[in-house]
């Protein structure tokens, strides 16, 4: 793949998957097998969503033997996850992403033990750790987490990821990706200064994952990069050529349908830059002081947290049916 050139191909998707690494966001099968990504995400949200499709029913009455079994709620999320995953990992060449429950995000012992327990999961599956990318949100706790299980082989997607600082610590760390957010950041900026739309070359989203991507290419780092939480599909084209980008089944379609020249707009070699470990104090202020990225953090994790909560509310309502 050389993206030194303005892509050329029958559409807008193709023309981005030759430059950059196409991921589904989505648990959606039939989406995925439509558009054809190359590696898949899930997070909470996205497998309560899920679980909800008639391609799971099946797997949901089996949810019902598990809890009927006596397995607890979380237990059963967990199997309920990875049996998602595993299904996905049928479907694309690639990785499946797979988080850690959010509510663990600031215990980083728990997060281990879970982080281990689903790969223990889709071993069981016939699913190796190759294939899987555990997903941890962006607190100290999580990338410190990362560190360990990178050193386990164990790969890692930092996820909830809103400032440089963050995106820094993690490469770092030796996270094998992380998923800057476009779309939460921009929506932050729209509410808390009233603009209603911006050009997307001036987007606070686009910018923030550009500034990431050079500053990562610049420094050498080799954390891959993956554009997430996408709004439009010029947000996407104006990170074309980023290592990966994740994006909605929606915006899929809407790339695919469009046939006109797609520009690459990200395309750097790695440099040899140093800068100075970050610190967990230089960390921690990062986002006390960066209103935006503290309140979309945690606002992220009470949203997966709460998402969570529903899926098992789900599950306990077919156990008692």
């Amino acid at each position: 793949m050389n993206p030194s050139q303005t892509a050329v191909a029958t559409d807008k998707l193709e023309q981005l998957k030759a430059v950059t690494v196409v991921v589904a966001d989505t648990g959606d099968i039939e989406a995925i097998k439509k558009y054809e990504p190359q590696d898949c995400t899930t997070n909470p949200s996205l497998i309560l969503k899920a679980a909800q499709l008639e391609g799971y029913s099946g797997l949901m009455d089996e949810a019902r033997g598990w809890l009927k079994s006596g397995e607890s709620v979380d237990d059963v999320i967990d199997k309920l996850t990875v049996r998602v995953g595993t299904e996905l990992t049928k479907i694309v060449p690639g990785n499946v992403s797979t988080e850690v429950d959010a509510r663990l995000s600031f215990d980083q012992d728990a997060l281990l033990a879970r982080a281990r327990h689903l790969i223990a999961l889709y071993e069981e599956n016939g699913v190796g750790k190759d294939r899987i990318l555990i997903k941890l949100a962006a607190t100290w706790e999580g990338i410190e987490a990362a560190r360990i299980l990178e050193g386990e082989g164990i790969r890692c997607n930092i996820t909830l990821l809103f400032n440089l600082e963050q995106a820094i610590a993690s490469a770092q760390a030796g996270a094998y990706l992380i998923s800057p957010f476009v779309g939460r950041i921009t929506d932050w900026y729209k509410k808390s200064t009233g603009t209603q739309d911006y050009a997307v070359d001036e987007d606070p989203g686009v910018q923030s994952v550009r500034e990431i991507y050079h500053h990562f290419k610049s420094h050498g780092y080799k954390t891959i990069i993956m554009g997430a939480s996408f709004r439009s599909a010029a947000q996407v084209e104006a990170l074309a050529g980023c290592d990966r980008l994740t994006i909605s089944p929606q915006l899929l379609g809407e790339l695919a349908a469009d046939n006109g020249k797609l520009e690459v707009k990200l395309n750097e070699g790695l440099g040899s830059e140093k800068e100075e470990k970050i610190t967990e104090a230089q960390f921690r202020y990062s986002l006390a002081s960066n209103a935006m990225a503290g309140e979309k953090l945690y606002e992220g994790i009470r949203g997966f947290a709460a998402d969570t909560e529903k899926l098992g509310k789900l599950l306990a309502e077919v156990k008692q049916n």
